[in-house]
């Protein structure tokens, strides 16, 4: 005689747990596709009877421009982190999934936040809500990592130095960003955009530590 347990086989389990993470996976990327397209959508259309207005229009409004570009490598950036960490994940949690909702929340709010860096309100107040949404967005993908690690939710060839160096980036981004919100109070001007700039340097020398210090 057979007895039911109630309980799917593993094999059951992780079809289960994949397919739960492909959906998932699928759902940030058809975001992340709309969010690029609002951030495109928002572009100023240049005006002007001749060539030369034409292109006065395009430096005129060559604030926006460089904003969306700017934003655009920002979103794929963060993108690009997330197909590279959950091309391992072989199932989801609840907490997963929550953190990845709120972290998929700061990617659709960037459109918003780009409007409002070239709006013309103060300086301090502009430049620190984008430079707050990629804060919360860095520090919620590095709890997103903690979370994969900690629960083992990932696969079993997933290499550890990948979300090693993943873990890495999102922190030295958020400590940039988070640096540059009272710099850009204190010096009420471009200068704030010093801490952007310097963030793969940063990046770059953190990375190469880490490295020096996982090496046999």
């Amino acid at each position: 005689m057979t007895t039911h347990t109630g309980h799917e086989p593993d094999g059951g389990t992780d079809a289960a747990g994949a397919r739960a993470a492909d959906r998932l996976t699928a759902f940030v990327d058809a975001a992340i596709a709309i969010a690029l397209t609002l951030l495109a959508l928002d572009l100023p259309l240049p005006s002007g009877d001749t060539t030369r207005a034409v292109l006065d229009s395009i430096a005129d409004h060559g604030k926006e421009y460089l904003a969306f570009g700017i934003s655009f490598v920002v979103i794929a950036a963060h993108w690009r982190a997330h197909h590279e960490i959950f091309r391992y994940v072989r199932t989801l949690n609840s907490h997963l999934t929550s953190l990845t909702l709120v972290w998929l929340f700061m990617q659709v709010l960037m459109p918003f936040a780009t409007r409002v860096i070239t709006s013309d309100i103060a300086f301090p107040s502009r430049f620190s809500l984008y430079a707050l949404v990629q804060v919360l967005a860095s520090t919620t993908f590095a709890l997103i990592i903690r979370e994969i690690r900690r629960a083992h939710l990932y696969r079993a060839d997933a290499p550890s130095r990948v979300f090693a160096e993943s873990l890495v980036r999102s922190v030295c981004l958020a400590a940039a960003f988070g640096v540059s919100i009272p710099l850009a109070f204190l010096l009420r001007g471009p200068g704030a955009y010093l801490c952007w700039l310097a963030a793969p340097l940063v990046l770059a020398v953190a990375r190469r530590v880490q490295r020096r210090a996982s090496a046999p």
